[in-house]
């Protein structure tokens, strides 16, 4: 995006840079206009050697003094924070850094010699916070931090979501927003309706634009107009047939890469996202069993019928997350053979998650599964994408889903769960899983199905450190604490989904509270907030003047 002043540019690293002056270049003989020109964004810390190669370069090649270069910097480069996990938050060897970059490393020693003497002037011999502060962690074997190099070079840091921006503020930095409080903001992320409506679901874009007409699709806004149809049930017989269209897509799908058949008559029940421990996809698969144990034990047991679906790859080395994987398709494998369960509980998981695959999943879920620990999750586009289409969020107060909830009414989700002052608050008092389970009667037989091998008889224990990691292992993502909430919501969507009438309504609110999440409201916001951009006028006609 380009304004009569300015552009603006992701950065991807050194090579970024160079390309960046190299273009400047082109047409200026200075620098001293850079930061009027240049918007460099930080995309969490892998980029953020951005920062050290850009002052390395306006001092070792251009010529510039140390201050006004560090000026120039500062004024060019903001910083997206992701997630408050530690992938995002790189911590490097200081030798390793020193040997491959050594310039750069001195780059650094420089900055955090002058930070840090400035730092020491606002907030006195406070030497804890200063250690806090440095880019440098000093100990038996020393690390660069590079989310502090990101702060300290950047003119703006932003979370993604406004709870995730607070936690930033309050948890992750709370040291940098003391000294710089004007230099944190939020930006909650963004869809965009082209992709994620107009292209993957035609028929229900058919749909809005027959209420609303074609307005909706570059101003998601519009969307609000429907509403007044909430209660329309020629309304709702259309947004079913679409549904049951789409669903009867993706079943087709999932029988040709899995093998399993998902009757378009169930509830589509989906969890599509990252595969990791913070997440809770084991919650949503120890819930499963706990269904399907059930069912086995009292065929005649009232349940909504379910299609469970699952999506997700796991990073190479997570051990963790590989084996809930391996658990989950192992689950699936006895659920759907048993011919006493399997008219009213199915699971798959759909192998090779992937853009082209979330296009069919997607607007044929009827749940939408956004289950994360609250706290944990900076903010997620999935739950955003599934509402627009429809799907009905089961989840916590975590991310992204508390702007959904004021944006489309908490009457029109499934909420359920600890806040994030309650997670502090159970944390603070000791957590103790095994004293939640002895209340868990109905958990306790999931853990004891496990543990005797009826998910695994030809690998004896093979899932056994699922039930360790959390009665014996601290349960770090607190899955006992939010299960008998959990477990309710979800029969709560059974109950509301054979409840037609009453289940569309939600659907409307759900679609039409989807427009602050569009993306180009998120980067409307970067560019008037972030990067100071102006829109370039495109006149209506050509101009040849």
């Amino acid at each position: 995006r380009r304004g009569p002043n300015r552009s603006a540019c992701l950065c991807d690293g050194a090579e970024g840079i160079r390309d960046i002056v190299r273009r400047y270049r082109k047409r200026h003989d200075d620098f001293e206009s850079f930061a009027d020109k240049v918007a460099i964004q930080l995309n969490d810390t892998h980029p953020a050697l951005a920062i050290a190669e850009l002052q390395r370069y306006f001092v070792d090649e251009a010529g510039l003094e140390w201050d006004d270069a560090w000026s120039i910097v500062t004024r060019t480069i903001s910083y997206t924070n992701h997630t408050l996990m530690p992938e995002a938050l790189e911590r490097w060897p200081a030798d390793l850094f020193r040997e491959t970059v050594p310039r750069h490393y001195q780059v650094l020693e420089e900055i955090e010699r002058r930070f840090l003497r400035d730092a020491e002037r606002a907030l006195g011999k406070d030497y804890a916070a200063l250690s806090r502060l440095s880019i440098f962690e000093h100990g038996p074997q020393a690390q660069v931090r590079m989310a502090n190099v990101a702060v300290i070079g950047s003119h703006t840091v932003n979370g993604v979501a406004e709870i995730h921006s607070r936690l930033l503020v309050e948890r992750l930095f709370p040291d940098f927003a003391r000294l710089w409080p004007e230099k944190f903001t939020n930006v909650t992320n963004g869809i965009t309706p082209r992709r994620w409506l107009l292209a993957a679901n035609p028929g229900l874009s058919e749909l809005v634009t027959a209420r609303l007409g074609p307005a909706w699709i570059t101003d998601l806004d519009q969307l609000r107009g429907l509403e007044a149809s909430a209660g329309d049930a020629d309304l709702a017989t259309a947004l079913w047939q679409v549904k049951r269209a789409n669903k009867r897509r993706l079943a087709d799908l999932v029988a040709r890469e899995t093998g399993v058949e998902l009757p378009e008559t169930m509830l589509f029940d989906v969890q599509a996202k990252r595969l990791h421990e913070y997440k809770r996809q084991l919650l949503n698969a120890l819930h499963i069993v706990d269904l399907y144990l059930q069912l086995r034990d009292d065929p005649a047991l009232d349940i909504t019928p379910r299609a469970c679906i699952f999506a997700a790859k796991a990073a190479p080395g997570y051990w963790m997350a590989k084996l809930i994987i391996q658990f989950i398709n192992a689950v699936a494998g006895v659920v759907n053979a048993d011919v006493r369960t399997r008219d009213r509980l199915r699971v798959a998981f759909i192998p090779d998650y992937r853009v082209t695959l979330s296009e069919i999943l997607i607007p044929a879920a009827d749940i939408s599964e956004q289950i994360s620990l609250a706290g944990t999750e900076a903010s997620g586009t999935g739950n955003m994408k599934f509402a627009l289409n429809g799907a009905l969020t089961l989840g916590t107060l975590d991310g992204a889903n508390i702007e959904i909830r004021d944006a489309v009414g908490a009457e029109n989700m499934f909420i359920f769960g600890l806040t994030v002052e309650g997670v502090d608050d159970l944390r603070r008092s000791g957590y103790r899983p095994a004293e939640y389970l002895k209340s868990l009667p109905r958990l306790q037989a999931v853990f004891e199905a496990i543990e005797d091998d009826l998910f695994s008889p030809q690998e004896r224990g093979l899932f056994r450190p699922l039930v360790e990691a959390l009665v014996t292992g601290g349960d770090h993502y607190m899955l006992l604490a939010d299960y008998a909430a959990y477990a309710a919501a979800r029969a709560q969507t059974g109950v509301v989904y054979n409840d037609t009438a009453a289940w569309h309504r939600m659907v409307v609110h759900n679609i039409a509270g989807m427009g602050f999440f569009s993306s180009d409201r998120s980067v409307r916001d970067y560019a008037e907030r972030v990067w100071h951009l102006q829109p370039v006028q495109v006149p209506q006609t050509p101009s040849w003047e």
